[in-house]
């Protein structure tokens, strides 16, 4: 594996340093999940504490990122995940997590390009028919009594087109449009925090923990809208309750790791670019949660007639007089966000096909690389098809939880893979060694396994389906023309 790494120049391009590693990882991890996941969390469990629900996720997540700073250093190849389940546990364990991966980077990608076609319309004013925006499988009935049906998700489809042709041309390129994107979200995420920490008032964060004896809150109608007295709604319990809320605004550093073949010192850089982009944002997530809470009141964020859709945009809007094209840059930094977080995914899938196909359990076509601009351009293409497929004729709400169980899994088995590699092959040459092993390890696959289970069941059963499908793919395919075999 590291002999095809290292293969003379005739493979993927090295051009990304230790900054192109970080910004790609904040390009993953700052999406719609800091605006979207922030006020879910302070209005469902949390409170105020969200703040310290962010820390909670954080120290989760750092544990399996200090699992995947250690292997992307030692085998600097694309890849991620399935790459390090190869050299672990062997080839069906890294075949099963790389059918998990597809949930992760190619779902995730088509489910995110629909929430961008949805807040292109919103900035838009609405200007984009019903039926090109949206899925032959919705329908809707105007004011006037006109049922309106989908055809396709148009603008999904153009973000997914115009994103492709960009990392066809080259991962430089794509490393310097995604750093641009990332200066423009983070720019206006910290004006936020600047603007708006002037508008905190010192009573919305008081009680900080929602109290035991926190009333159900009640809408207009007289309906239920949030009942706290489960043991994961309020006090510390909340704080968790909130930690797996937020965890999803997190998952993305992992598509650092895929990037490890076109990293100029993988060594050295692959650690700072998984690790420093998590500390980036976490910093600012703790901030952003803690003025957003500041300036609106958490129980803003459980009304659907106040903050609980746009819940950024609300609080802007409704305590921060005459800032109301902040309100607007909010939605250009969504916007902005999840045109990055597509990129990295796209990005992400196609060098797990690349590395897959290398290893002979995908077809040749997956691994060919572009005579000019050394990219998988045929795997983008075919990406291409099947995420603009389900972009454009199927409903966004279909992928999301899978995404995260794709996610999750895979960070269960990475940590997994440390422990097993230092028992295995203790003297390899590790230039980051990940701390505390086995403790480390074990935390990191425990508590992802605990999130994992928290899943609805719906979720659980599609994705055992998928895992099913992508068990008989091998023994069909994969295993028959595998290299190993």
């Amino acid at each position: 594996m590291l002999a095809q790494a290292d293969d003379g120049g005739k493979g993927l391009k090295r051009t990304l340093g230790a900054g192109n590693l970080i910004a790609l990882g904040v390009g993953a991890i700052i999406g719609a999940g800091l605006f979207v996941r922030t006020a879910a969390a302070a209005g469902q469990a949390a409170g105020p504490a969200v703040t310290l629900s962010f820390i909670v996720a954080a120290i989760g997540c750092a544990f399996a990122g200090l699992c995947y700073a250690e292997f992307a250093a030692m085998i600097p190849i694309s890849g991620s995940a399935y790459a390090y389940s190869y050299v672990t546990m062997g080839e069906t364990v890294a075949w099963i997590i790389g059918w998990a991966l597809i949930m992760e980077y190619a779902l995730g990608a088509a489910t995110v390009s629909i929430a961008w076609s949805e807040y292109l319309n919103k900035l838009l004013g609405g200007g984009i028919p019903y039926e090109w925006s949206h899925s032959p499988l919705e329908s809707i009935t105007d004011t006037a009594g006109v049922l309106h049906h989908g055809i396709m998700n148009a603008p999904a489809l153009v973000i997914l087109l115009l994103l492709t042709l960009l990392l066809i041309k080259g991962t430089q390129e794509s490393a310097i449009v995604n750093a641009v994107i990332v200066f423009i979200k983070v720019a206006i995420v910290i004006l936020f925090i600047i603007l708006g920490w002037h508008f905190i008032r010192p009573e919305n964060h008081t009680p900080y923990l929602i109290p035991a004896n926190q009333p159900p809150l009640i809408d207009a109608s007289g309906k239920v809208i949030a009942d706290y007295s489960g043991v994961f709604k309020h006090g510390w319990g909340g704080v968790l309750g909130g930690a797996a809320i937020v965890f999803f605004a997190f998952i993305g550093f992992d598509a650092v790791s895929t990037a490890a073949q076109e990293a100029k010192n993988p060594k050295r850089d692959m650690p700072i670019g998984i690790l420093g982009s998590l500390v980036v944002c976490t910093i600012l997530y703790i901030l952003f949660g803690h003025v957003l809470t500041g300036v609106a009141n958490w129980k803003d964020f459980v009304d659907p007639l106040k903050g609980r859709e746009a819940s950024v945009a609300y609080a802007i809007s409704t305590y921060m007089t005459g800032y109301g094209w902040l309100a607007t840059a909010v939605t250009v930094a969504i916007l902005a966000g999840f045109s990055s977080v597509i990129l990295v995914m796209l990005m992400g899938q196609s060098r797990v096909f690349y590395s897959m196909a290398n290893d002979g359990l995908l077809p040749k076509v997956f691994s060919d690389l572009h005579p000019k601009f050394r990219t998988p351009y045929k795997s983008n293409w075919i990406l291409f098809v099947f995420v603009g497929g389900f972009a454009a004729f199927v409903p966004g709400s279909v992928a999301g939880d899978l995404t995260s169980f794709g996610t999750l899994f895979a960070f269960v088995l990475v940590s997994a893979g440390i422990w097993i590699l230092r028992v295995k092959s203790p003297n390899m040459e590790r230039p980051f060694k990940t701390p505390l092993v086995p403790l480390v390890p074990i935390l990191g696959a425990v508590i992802c396994l605990a999130m994992i289970f928290a899943l609805d069941a719906q979720t659980l059963k599609v994705a055992f389906g998928w895992m099913a499908l992508g068990l008989v793919v091998y023994f069909l395919y994969g295993r028959k023309h595998s290299k190993l075999n």
